[in-house]
């Protein structure tokens, strides 16, 4: 790759790969939806939502299930400043039709829209190995595939150390992980076997498949021990506002992990549901979360923010 190579990304988590790799400079273009690194904020915003991003749990699923019902996009694609940018590689996904502007948008815009013939990379992760594999793939297509190679090694061994940390607990709790708040829905995908390797015992989602809604009988039938929340794209301010989906059920005060103070609010935007780098930091999170004492000292300091007790979260 020449020192000129330039990098779309359409993806939070794919931006994080880039920059994480030390091509940060390369990137010339991003998704209204990437916010980290802060460096890269000040970069040309390719996308933009159809959906109001501040709505209510409730509000947002209604007007996604709108779009799509109707074979609508929920994003749309700037084409006049993909055009300007003129990218050498586009970096996508089609993982999910809801998270992020999808691939065959992407397709049709540089077909349509675009002199130039870059090279799209789409990446569809189900399970946590996927994302790392993604990296990989990441690193071959914008010339650092060195650096790709080491960066997983090296979330490699936090994954290890977090299992083998996790290997001593006396007990493996039932964990309900949340990632929908109106209507309820429980994390799949990379989550349940994270939930696993962080010594829980993961409640309804499935791992490798995106979760379904799910009914507050099975919740009760599940008896969940610790609950995670971690709305998909919400910061833990969002969350806040939206907690009475849950804390006014009557159901709410009969659950084990409620009565026991086990109930933890997570930054469902930087982490858990997006599949970057930061993830390893989200399994660390889990760990503290699910066994306290073995998994505490593995949190990194900076991290410690992204999640809190719902007991303190005041």
């Amino acid at each position: 790759m020449t020192k000129s190579l330039r990098i779309v990304s359409l993806l939070s988590a794919s931006t994080e790969i880039v920059c994480a790799l030390g091509m940060g400079d390369h990137l010339v273009g991003i998704s209204h939806e990437c916010d980290y690194p802060p460096e890269i904020l000040d970069r040309p915003v390719v996308t933009e939502t159809k959906v109001h991003p501040l709505g209510t749990s409730r509000d947002i699923d209604s007007e996604v299930r709108r779009l799509v019902q109707n074979g609508l996009s929920v994003y749309r694609i700037r084409t006049d400043v993909l055009q300007q940018l003129k990218p050498d590689v586009i970096l996508t996904q089609q993982q999910c039709q809801v998270c992020a502007v999808s691939y065959s948008d992407v397709l049709e815009a540089v077909t349509t829209f675009l002199e130039c013939e870059p090279s799209v990379v789409s990446l569809e992760p189900m399970r946590l190995a996927d994302i790392l594999d993604d990296i990989i793939r990441v690193g071959q297509a914008i010339g650092a595939e060195a650096q790709a190679t080491e960066l997983v090694r090296h979330l490699r061994e936090r994954i290890e150390r977090v299992a083998q940390a996790t290997r001593e607990a006396d007990t493996r709790p039932r964990v309900l992980c949340i990632e929908w708040l109106e209507p309820l829905m429980v994390a799949g995908n990379w989550m349940p076997e994270m939930v696993e390797l962080a010594g829980g015992v993961n409640l309804l989602g499935k791992a490798g498949a995106h979760a379904p809604p799910v009914q507050w009988e099975e919740v009760l039938a599940g008896a969940p021990e610790v609950i995670v929340i971690a709305p998909c794209g919400f910061s833990l301010e969002q969350t806040r506002r939206e907690l009475h989906w849950l804390t006014d059920r009557p159901e709410w005060p009969t659950l084990p992990a409620v009565q026991a103070g086990r109930v933890f609010v997570a930054d469902g935007a930087a982490y858990f549901n997006r599949s970057g780098p930061r993830l390893v930091d989200s399994l660390e999170m889990l760990a503290a979360m699910i066994q306290p004492q073995l998994g505490e000292p593995l949190v990194h300091p900076e991290c410690r923010a992204g999640f809190r007790s719902l007991a303190n979260f005041d």
